[in-house]
């Protein structure tokens, strides 16, 4: 599977990343607090993935802001990654 990273600021400094399919969908979001460096999941979302200049929308989970950037499709570097495991936690890998 092909993915891509997207990075932004919240207007609180918080980091904030989603990761991308081929599709420009988003796979996970994360945000990290610039002053502490704890990384938790936050709420994330693409909207217009099909046009050439498409948006990913957060939710910031330091300050509860919706953060709203534009991305430009030309400018997403994509790497292969191998897909996640669904193995249940405590149960051996075959």
């Amino acid at each position: 599977m092909k993915s891509a990273t997207v990075h932004s600021a919240c207007e609180c400094q918080a980091r904030l990343g989603a990761e991308l399919d081929a599709q420009r969908v988003v796979i996970r979001g994360w945000a990290r607090d610039a002053r502490r460096g704890d990384e938790v999941t936050a709420p994330s979302n693409s909207l217009g993935p099909e046009r050439q200049r498409f948006d990913v929308t957060w939710l910031c989970p330091f300050c509860t802001r919706n953060v709203l950037r534009s991305f430009d499709a030309s400018a997403l570097a994509y790497r292969d990654v191998a897909p996640r495991e669904s193995t249940p936690p405590g149960q051996a890998t075959p």
